[in-house]
């Protein structure tokens, strides 16, 4: 694995520009990526594979990788429902435009009559699916158009306060997304417990699983004080605002990845 990791830092990583999005750090995008390459070492991917990611996200982080894994002769097709931003940009100065096809829909109701993949992979995509009904459904799908299907997501686990310092920026997204737009979105974290029983409800069967540690800081827990800044309920904001400078306080010393839980279904 160290020797693949290398050449994809250096074939693929290096070619995306830096960005500027403070208080991120410019290579923000990088690590992520990198993440996401460690985690799909735990999935069955070959050159040659036909993959479907759910969820591939405006920055296409587990897009690259995955582009990258299946090779010239494999081909990764990319759905997401609305986040599209950069997502051409990326792709196309890694080099890899070419392997995948973007595709803009509801993973709820995949347009495939038949098992059209080799593969079907949602990376740290679960907590944007809002709600345990949408999870089995989606999971049901994946299962129904693709020979296996490869889950992985953050567990709400810390072995240190890198971790905990993560986690505990993070857990306020969902209150102030519900709080801004009346919905839920970046749920809390689920246990192996609680992924594996969503996968049982969808009709899969869990052949393998594992619990990883990526040793990577973590970026993505950051969401602008000015979002709180906006919440019209008065008491719900001051009590947000106090918690997020609090968390971010811890945030901004240092967080890293808390260990991520894979499943390999069929």
């Amino acid at each position: 694995m160290q020797f693949k990791e290398e050449e994809f830092v250096k074939s693929v990583l290096s070619k995306i520009p830096l960005r500027n999005e403070l208080p991120l750090p410019p290579n923000w995008l990088h690590i992520e990526m990198l993440e996401r390459f460690r985690v799909l070492q735990f999935a069955p991917l070959k050159e040659g594979m036909n993959v479907l990611e759910v969820g591939c996200g405006a920055h296409a982080l587990t897009t690259v990788s995955l582009a990258y894994l299946v090779g010239e002769t494999g081909r990764v097709v990319a759905v997401d429902r609305a986040r599209w931003r950069f997502f051409e940009e990326i792709t196309d100065s890694a080099g890899l435009r070419h392997r995948v096809i973007p595709l803009k829909t509801d993973a709820r109701e995949l347009p495939f009559p038949f098992k059209a993949f080799d593969l079907a992979v949602l990376v740290h995509g679960v907590r944007s699916l809002k709600n345990e009904k949408t999870m089995v459904r989606v999971f049901s799908e994946m299962l129904r158009v693709a020979g296996k299907v490869f889950i992985a997501e953050s567990l709400p686990i810390a072995n240190n306060e890198r971790q905990m310092a993560h986690i505990e920026l993070y857990n306020l997204r969902e209150e102030i997304f519900e709080a801004l737009f009346g919905e839920k979105d970046d749920l809390h974290y689920f246990s192996m417990e609680e992924l594996k029983e969503f996968v049982k409800r969808a009709g899969g069967k869990v052949v393998e699983s594992g619990v990883f540690e990526p040793n990577l800081p973590h970026y993505l827990a950051y969401i602008p004080r000015e979002y709180v800044e906006r919440i019209k309920d008065e008491k719900k904001r001051a009590e947000l605002l106090r918690r997020w400078d609090k968390a971010y306080e811890k945030w901004k010393r240092g967080a890293e990845h808390p260990p991520v839980g894979w499943v390999l279904v069929r």
